[in-house]
């Protein structure tokens, strides 16, 4: 499976500091937040992505993640010229997902909780259509939301609802199998002239091929889109790295954990930062790791 991580836009609600810097390049605590959806990727086991943005942000963002071999992955990069809606990523990296299925994750969203590793893993088996992941939430009315049966499949799906069928969000992770790039070609743009993900999830359902997985409770979903969501975001991140002694979305200590590099290549990436406290836990953790090994 293929990843796409959509980190277009203007940032509008953000202005004025998305002037003159991206979104997903303001801090969440110690790191940026475009680390948290790519983390949610490597954490999926998806090493080929592809990051979306706009031709100005794209620079900067490729500074910050160069092409993801220091990581052991292989990062893309294509522009977004205008918001056009979520659902062009697909038409955007119709080369690089190719004949595969392919994950798409929103570069303002920030995911945490127990084993999300497996979920996720669990998840992108042999996806059949499409996987949506649900939230609940105390306001459903102002987002999509989706009504399941007991197993899962979804049953309806509707934009901010005046009456809701339930509380769960559809959140900024999707999972489809490879006919989303061609269900994404035939969209008709809504009134605002956007190709709108709400209409791809919808054409699944009418397939009978589209399912829900539900995070539920264990689960934090925070979309940092505004700046009392990502000082929200800031303060729960900050809360459990210094109660737990653990960096959510290193994607050093990802990397490393999953395979990808190695306890020497995770070091050095600890040393190019060692001067600030996120390079210092990446240079304990590859010793720690590295340890280990001795000892096994």
């Amino acid at each position: 499976m293929k990843g796409i991580l959509l980190a277009g836009g203007r940032g509008t609600r953000l202005l004025p500091t998305t002037l003159a810097v991206s979104k997903q390049l303001l801090p969440v605590n110690d790191k940026p937040l475009v680390y948290f959806p790519m983390s949610v990727l490597m954490l999926a086991g998806i090493r080929d992505i592809l990051v979306i943005s706009t031709p100005e942000d794209l620079p900067q963002i490729r500074r910050l993640l160069g092409d993801g071999s220091q990581l052991g992955l292989r990062i893309g990069y294509a522009g977004q010229p205008e918001p056009n809606g979520i659902a062009e990523a697909f038409i955007l990296g119709a080369e690089h997902i190719g004949d595969d299925g392919v994950a798409l994750i929103l570069g303002d969203n920030v995911f945490h909780g127990y084993d999300f590793q497996g979920v996720l893993r669990e998840a992108c088996h042999d996806v059949d259509g499409c996987v949506l992941f649900g939230y609940p939430v105390s306001d459903p009315h102002r987002y999509g939301i989706a009504e399941t049966g007991r197993d899962g499949r979804l049953l309806s799906l509707e934009e901010k609802p005046a009456v809701p069928k339930s509380h769960q969000a559809v959140v900024g992770l999707y999972l489809y199998d490879n006919d989303v790039v061609d269900i994404a070609k035939n969209l008709v743009p809504s009134a605002r002239g956007e190709l709108e993900i709400t209409d791809v999830n919808l054409d699944y359902l009418k397939r009978g091929k589209a399912r829900l997985v539900n995070l539920g409770r264990g689960f934090a979903w925070l979309d940092a889109g505004t700046p009392e969501s990502l000082l929200q975001a800031s303060q729960y991140v900050q809360l459990l790295e210094q109660r737990q002694g653990v960096r959510i979305a290193c994607l050093e200590e990802i990397a490393l954990r999953m395979g990808y590099i190695d306890a020497e290549a995770c070091h050095r990436l600890g040393v190019a930062l060692e001067k600030s406290a996120y390079g210092q836990y990446v240079i304990s953790v590859a010793e720690q790791f590295a340890e280990q090994g001795r000892q096994s």
